[in-house]
């Protein structure tokens, strides 16, 4: 079963809030959420949040999207994501995360695909960065995630889920799902205000939200 796990707080310490700013009419993260679900590749959607009661709404944008919600540890991200996996009884966990607004599914696609495809352990976009900041996507089989739970030790390691996998590719099958142009210069996530402009103007000019990141190119 290929979950995707989609990580957002409302903690944010450079854009608090940034997951439920207005995103035409519903929060980036219910935007979000819309274009992750055009995905033909992934099972099941779930968000995983804190159990803080700040992320109260981040649970509640969940029941309005009719998806579940899994709370786990705030800064031990990596037992957030092993914790939610057990309980979906995942086989493959595809990470995501919530500055990532219009997220193109057919990228999120085409890295499940190569990462069946190739056997490999993690497979992931962002690693090797050819594509847009803002379409990042990482899928990782259970038992590699398992790995990284069980041996992962700094704080670096606990709060980036895959950092532990990525920077250990002797442990691992690694593959890089690259772009033949390398159009990494362009910033299409939400940390700062000046994000929220950029990406609030892209989706008000798109009549729906299937369009594709080579649209906005």
């Amino acid at each position: 079963m290929i979950l995707a796990i989609l990580q957002a707080r409302m903690s944010s310490s450079r854009l608090p809030g940034k997951v439920a700013m207005d995103a035409n009419g519903q929060p980036m993260l219910a935007y979000e959420i819309s274009r992750i679900l055009q995905s033909q590749k992934i099972d099941q959607l779930v968000i995983a949040t804190s159990t803080n009661p700040e992320d109260d709404m981040i649970e509640e944008i969940a029941k309005q999207c009719h998806i579940e919600c899994f709370r786990g540890s705030l800064n031990n991200v990596l037992d957030r994501y092993y914790q939610c996996a057990k309980k979906y009884n995942a086989t493959h966990i595809v990470r995501l995360t919530g500055d990532c607004p219009i997220i193109d599914a057919n990228i999120i696609d085409a890295v499940i695909h190569l990462h069946l495809q190739s056997q490999a352990d993690y497979t992931s976009n962002g690693v090797k960065r050819t594509f847009p900041d803002g379409m990042d996507t990482e899928i990782m089989t259970f038992a590699t995630l398992q790995n990284a739970f069980l041996n992962a030790k700094t704080q670096e390691e606990l709060e980036h889920v895959t950092y532990y996998i990525y920077t250990h590719p002797e442990n691992f099958r690694i593959k890089h799902y690259c772009n033949d142009i390398d159009y990494s210069h362009i910033r299409w996530t939400l940390d700062y205000p000046k994000d929220y402009l950029l990406l609030k103007d892209i989706i008000q000019s798109q009549p729906n939200n299937t369009f594709s990141w080579k649209d906005l190119l």
